[in-house]
């Protein structure tokens, strides 16, 4: 059985991939800066920081692969962001090269490239969503992204980046019509990107089979993704409750959606006491 350090293992998609991993045939050891709850049969858990570079070192030892999710949710402060979620993927892809390990998953955000008008013909490829954040938890990303080119390039490694749009057990908002990816396809996404031959460096997007997908899945299908779910099966009652999206609305009409808008400028995030 192949084994695979979780980095964020207590956060959502954390446990999801700790439900659905142990079935793809993978054995898991958890990494975060608190216990994981409800520990499962067969997994290892281990408690570190993932900026502390010698403790991520020893917390690669045995495994094969690396699925990297840990890092501040959203957006925040310059400080809380640049240490967390930069120097944490640093020191994940770092000590992954020093421990051998050659396959490393990123979980990567639409906000890497939010300030990118959402598409009018057809799904938005990734080579035609180039670096734009929309903040800086999507400046995060992006040097997420560059730090995963830099590895794959100068020391041949493997590295998948998943440009996720919206991980949560159902959509919520008339958005996530589109931005959409299910607990059952973000597994089946994970499990694909940890497995595909040879994938060199690939950005893929993260999203389920959504009949309204702004986003091309064909990079990812040929990863070996085979999405299953389809937010439209809620649209119904969301669009009851919310009405049809206008276009114009930044919301709808940019990758990065909300997180475009005034509300996560800089002083408001400060203000709101370094979350949104």
């Amino acid at each position: 059985m192949s084994s695979v350090l979780v980095t964020g293992a207590a956060g959502r998609i954390g446990t999801v991939l700790r439900g659905g991993l142990p079935e793809r045939g993978w054995a898991v050891r958890c990494l975060d800066v608190v216990p994981v709850p409800d520990e499962r049969p067969g997994e290892e858990q281990v408690v570190a920081d993932v900026t502390d570079l010698a403790a991520m070192a020893d917390a690669m030892d045995g495994v094969d692969a690396v699925v990297h999710l840990a890092g501040v949710v959203g957006e925040s402060t310059w400080p809380a962001i640049s240490h967390a979620n930069i120097e944490g993927t640093y020191c994940v892809v770092e000590a992954a090269r020093r421990a051998g390990v050659r396959r490393v998953v990123l979980a990567s955000s639409n906000h890497a490239t939010g300030f990118t008008p959402r598409p009018t013909a057809g799904p938005l490829r990734e080579v035609d969503a180039p670096p734009r954040p929309d903040t800086y938890y999507g400046v995060a990303k992006v040097t997420m992204e560059a730090l995963g080119s830099l590895y794959a390039d100068r020391y041949g490694m493997d590295v998948v980046c998943l440009r996720i749009g919206s991980a949560f057990p159902e959509p919520t908002t008339v958005r996530m019509l589109a931005t959409w990816l299910s607990p059952a396809d973000t597994v089946s996404l994970v499990d694909a990107a940890l497995r595909a031959p040879d994938p060199g460096f690939a950005v893929v997007w993260g999203v389920s089979a959504n009949t309204r997908n702004w986003w091309d899945l064909s990079a990812a299908r040929a990863l070996g993704y085979d999405p299953q779910d389809d937010a439209e099966v809620y649209a119904e009652a969301l669009l009851e409750a919310e009405g049809e999206p206008d276009p114009a609305d930044p919301v709808h009409a940019r990758v990065g959606g909300q997180y475009t808008l005034p509300d996560f400028d800089a002083e408001n995030v400060e203000a709101a006491g370094g979350r949104l």
